[in-house]
């Protein structure tokens, strides 16, 4: 008895994946597509910071863009101890940094 009911459910699984392979139905499934402007003016904004005491290494970084116009600050700790900063601008018509 145990084999048959065994039989009986390889039948039904067999018979219902047969009939969803095969439905006559066609369902109709409405997929939104994202939408991506890749004309739109770029903006960004990020930051790091590395404070590695084994490799005496520390400096940082900071910069945002928006559209055409980036700004931001670069700094670093010499092996002389002195700390560097470095500041700048850039665009559409050059780049200004200031150490």
């Amino acid at each position: 008895m145990y084999c048959g009911g065994v039989f009986v459910t390889l039948l039904v699984v067999a018979v219902v994946s047969v009939h969803c392979q095969f439905d006559d139905h066609h369902h109709h499934h409405h997929h939104l597509e994202e939408y991506h402007d890749y004309r739109a003016p770029p903006h960004y904004h990020y930051d790091y910071a590395v404070h590695d005491d084994h490799h005496h290494d520390y400096h940082s970084q900071h910069e945002e863009r928006k559209h055409h116009d980036v700004k931001g600050k670069y700094e670093l700790l010499q092996p002389d101890g002195r700390k560097r900063i470095v500041e700048y601008v850039a665009g559409k018509h050059g780049a200004d940094y200031k150490v």
